[in-house]
């Protein structure tokens, strides 16, 4: 493969991250595997998005003094995540979500009636949803890449995923929508190498990527700059606040797309609304953000830097994963959705005999908390580098004693 997720290397010094633990209060009396859906946000961070909104009041809320805070915030970030998307900064932009992020950039691409948007099986209903719209709109038509059955390794998933890409890509195909990692099986998609194929097709369709498992989980640099739109969130793996996401755009993207919801923050001047629109990503923001928001994920994702880099991270977050599937492979009548060890955090399976739902309400009574989905009705718990065995091992235990 060409993303290396499969390379073990020494957890980063402080295994287990205790240092990051203890920045957790949410982590308290339970036992949390719910990274996937939201991360807990640290007291330093918590304490930083207050120290903002404070300095913020200190120089009045709209004043001339108030702005070169708000601007150096703001571009710190956008330079930090820069870095960890593998583009230059000027193909970031703010958004509030995932789904936001797939979606502004989405609608202003030049459509033309009878396009069709190519959309895998595993893709997140938000997303899903939208394109159905999309395509009503402007009559453009659907067509579905199955890999929702693809459990195997993630190097036997690259090779099946272009063969049905291959197979799939029509002559009006115009886009491709595909995770990064999928949310609900938890297997890696090569997205670099879609990319590379999607280059050879005559149309060179666009590649929407849904990222919200990934940022913060595992290395994403080659992913994001081989995607047309990458869209993220900072308060799953990133453990920051909820309410900020950002996405990465490829130069083609900048430059072909229009705004679609528009605010003067998408304008390179505020004259009067007869400015021209912003020659980069900033384009497809639109106004007024919550700036406190921005501090509160530059101090997550600084913390996450101290315990590793992306690739270190992930070493902890597979082995702590292999753990939990491992476990419950030995357990008679639980299946896990992959048949290989995951190559992230997401630890998908089933129980025999048992409603997903219900099995949620008996292990939140006792204080472990994992998460039902519906398509494949399974069970979902995530690892992170703040997990521990004893953690998995209780889960195990629980899930063991099942009759």
């Amino acid at each position: 493969m060409s993303e290396s997720f499969g390379q073990k290397q020494a957890p980063p010094k402080g295994a287990f991250a205790e240092r990051f633990r203890q920045q957790l209060p949410a982590l308290a009396n339970k036992t949390y595997f719910n990274y996937g859906g939201q991360g807990p946000l640290p007291e330093a961070s918590l304490e930083a998005i207050t120290a903002s909104w404070r300095r913020i009041q200190e120089l009045g809320p709209f004043t001339g003094d108030v702005w070169p805070f708000i601007e150096a915030t703001s571009a710190r970030l956008r330079q930090r995540l820069a870095q960890e998307f593998g583009v230059p900064s000027q193909r970031v932009a703010f958004t509030e979500n995932v789904t936001s992020g797939c979606v502004l950039p989405l609608w202003g691409l030049p459509w033309q009636r009878g396009d069709e948007l190519l959309i895998s099986d595993c893709e997140h209903p938000g997303v899903v949803a939208a394109c159905r719209e999309l395509a009503r709109r402007e009559g453009l038509q659907i067509a579905s890449l199955p890999v929702a059955d693809l459990r195997q390794t993630p190097a036997d998933a690259e090779a099946r995923v272009l063969e049905r890409l291959e197979q799939a890509l029509g002559p009006a195909t115009r886009l491709v929508v595909l995770s990064h990692l999928l949310w609900n099986t938890g297997q890696l998609m090569p997205i670099a190498a879609v990319a590379k194929q999607l280059q050879h097709h005559p149309r060179q369709p666009w590649l929407l990527v849904d990222a919200a498992q990934s940022l913060g989980a595992m290395p994403v640099a080659e992913a994001a700059a081989a995607a047309d739109i990458y869209a993220c969130t900072g308060h799953k793996w990133c453990c920051g606040p909820e309410g900020l996401g950002a996405m990465a755009l490829s130069e083609r993207v900048v430059r072909e797309a229009q705004p679609t919801l528009i605010g003067w923050r998408s304008l390179s001047h505020e004259s009067n609304g007869q400015s021209g629109f912003h020659a980069d990503s900033r384009r497809f923001e639109v106004a007024t953000s919550c700036l406190p928001l921005f501090a509160g994920l530059q101090t997550s994702l600084a913390l996450l830097d101290a315990e590793g880099s992306a690739q270190e991270r992930l070493a902890v977050i597979q082995g702590l994963s292999h753990r939990l599937w491992s476990g419950l492979q030995a357990i008679d009548g639980i299946s896990t959705l992959l048949e290989s060890a995951p190559p992230a955090g997401l630890v998908s399976f089933q129980v025999e005999g048992h409603n997903p739902e219900e099995l949620v309400k008996q292990l939140g009574a006792k204080g472990i908390w994992i998460r039902s989905l519906d398509d494949p009705h399974c069970l979902r718990a995530c690892t992170h580098i703040s997990t521990t065995e004893t953690e998995i091992d209780q889960l195990v235990s629980e899930l063991s004693t099942l009759r």
